[in-house]
């Protein structure tokens, strides 16, 4: 256990930080789960820049690296334009 009132503090921190990562990035997963399960174009289409934009926001928050953003953007898109 820390000693220190600053090593507390961080603990707290630390913690609190981890919980909101692990709630956007599981929200992330489940966006794109169902961006790749959706049979429809139109609803696809649609769906495609917000769930970019969510995985943008993760990689600048340093949740997921920036290269896999990309990649991730990347086959999203590429599914959404070959239904």
């Amino acid at each position: 256990m820390a000693n220190h009132k600053s090593a507390i503090k961080r603990i707290r921190s630390n913690n609190a930080k981890r919980l909101r990562n692990k709630y956007q990035h599981k929200t992330v997963r489940n966006a794109i789960k169902v961006l790749r399960s959706s049979e429809d174009k139109k609803a696809a289409a649609e769906m495609l820049p917000k769930v970019t934009a969510l995985i943008d926001k993760l990689a600048k928050r340093r949740v997921i690296h920036k290269n896999k953003a990309g990649n991730l953007i990347s086959s999203l898109t590429i599914h959404v334009n070959s239904l």
